[in-house]
């Protein structure tokens, strides 16, 4: 296991806000400590780039601002205010968080790390990153630009890194004062790293390269979610307009409606 000196911690967290004073990103969540729009942002970007998350951020804000809107809303509206963003399932899952934090919580976000892990859809990093940002928590946390400061740092010559290497590295030299500032810091940094050296994400263990988008079922069910956002159609109307045959898009129908993203009634499909 690497270990640091007091010396090359200090040296490291020098670089990081050296980079932030020049660089940091002013961005809307991070005027924010209210879980709710934590965790709306939090669920948005991942696996989206932020420019792309930037104006669904505040329409989906506009349309939901509390948890309370949210969960009152129906999986139909939440899809269609989504709707762009990509991997639907997201908006599904923090629907059901936000209906579970009405309706178990009295609207109240939990502010201990194992109490938001016991929500639908949350993993390790998002209830890292609720209690980094919105309670200011010094958990400790990875993503994918956080990895790649700490790869990027710490190990040039050497590959098939795990995060079990790295989260030590990432507890010894937490700011434990300041950790939302300092999540902050190396996100940005993270981002700026993987600009203009490259991805150094591909050194980890963990890496997987992503699947084409053009030409994928993930394309075609979200072809087929941005057209029932419109209203209701049936299939045969679906297939003309995406240009399907039958047969591979019943396949995706029915994947939708099992995973309760849309619905079938009297021959027509619709969003929940």
């Amino acid at each position: 296991m690497k270990t640091l000196s007091q010396k090359e911690i200090q040296a490291f967290r020098n670089a990081v806000r050296t980079h932030f004073k020049k660089e940091g990103r002013e961005l809307p969540w991070r005027k924010t400590q209210d879980p709710h729009r934590i965790l709306v942002s939090e669920i948005m970007l991942q696996q989206t780039q932020v420019d792309r998350v930037l104006p669904k951020y505040t329409e989906f804000l506009k349309r939901f601002p509390t948890v309370k809107k949210l969960a009152e809303a129906s999986l139909g509206d939440v899809l269609r205010v989504w709707s762009g963003l990509g991997y639907n399932r997201r908006a599904k899952m923090l629907h059901a968080c936000a209906q579970e934090v009405a309706r178990a919580r009295k609207g109240k976000f939990p502010s201990r790390y194992e109490d938001l892990m016991s929500l639908p859809g949350i993993g390790p990093y998002t209830a890292g990153a609720v209690m980094a940002f919105a309670y200011d928590a010094p958990v400790v946390m990875i993503e994918t630009n956080i990895r790649s400061v700490y790869l990027h740092h710490f190990f040039q010559d050497k590959k098939d890194i795990s995060d079990a290497e790295l989260l030590p590295l990432i507890e010894k030299t937490l700011d434990r004062k300041q950790p939302r500032l300092w999540y902050n810091m190396l996100m940005d940094y993270g981002t700026w790293i993987k600009k203009e050296h490259g991805n150094p994400n591909k050194k980890s263990k963990h890496h997987v390269v992503q699947k084409k988008f053009e030409g994928s079922n993930r394309q075609v069910r979200g072809n087929i979610l941005r057209i029932l956002t419109r209203g209701a159609s049936s299939t045969p109307a679906l297939a003309q307009e995406l240009v399907l045959q039958k047969e591979v898009l019943e396949e995706q129908l029915q994947k939708l409606n099992r995973e309760g993203l849309v619905v079938s009634k009297k021959q027509k499909w619709f969003l929940p």
